[in-house]
């Protein structure tokens, strides 16, 4: 059965620092097996830090994807990105277009850049935890 963050956790994680939620983020990532996004006409939902870099935004679970489907991501909606396709095509891609990805932001938080190999490298030490 698929996980399912009951309110209680939700509001619990929510109330988490960044660097919290970045290890919460990558144990349920890789339990799961997929990432989630922001989507809307063909595009996803980007965000930029202080000096101008893109950033990719992720999170956990669509539940807390769409609490942040507002403002400049009105009209976006969660759009799950299996974690093969994740580590194969997008983790390249970010490194080739010198992208970073945003780590869980939250309604409150931009959430924590994170560069893709490093990214790529903690996800794929908890995988390493299920084999």
């Amino acid at each position: 059965m698929a996980w399912l963050p009951s309110q209680n956790e939700i509001s619990a994680v929510l109330n988490l620092d960044g660097p919290k939620r970045y290890s919460y983020l990558i144990k349920h990532v890789a339990d799961e097996e997929k990432i989630w996004g922001l989507f809307r006409d063909g595009s996803w939902a980007l965000a930029a830090d202080e000096s101008g870099t893109q950033l990719v935004p992720v999170w956990p679970h669509f539940k807390f994807a769409e609490m942040c489907s507002n403002g400049v991501w009105d009209g976006f909606a969660p759009k799950e990105i299996p974690l093969k396709a994740w580590l194969e095509r997008w983790i390249p891609g970010m490194l080739k277009d010198k992208r970073m990805v945003a780590i869980f932001p939250t309604p409150n938080d931009k959430g924590v850049s994170v560069e893709p190999k490093r990214f790529e490298a903690d996800l794929q030490e908890e995988l390493a935890n299920y084999e």
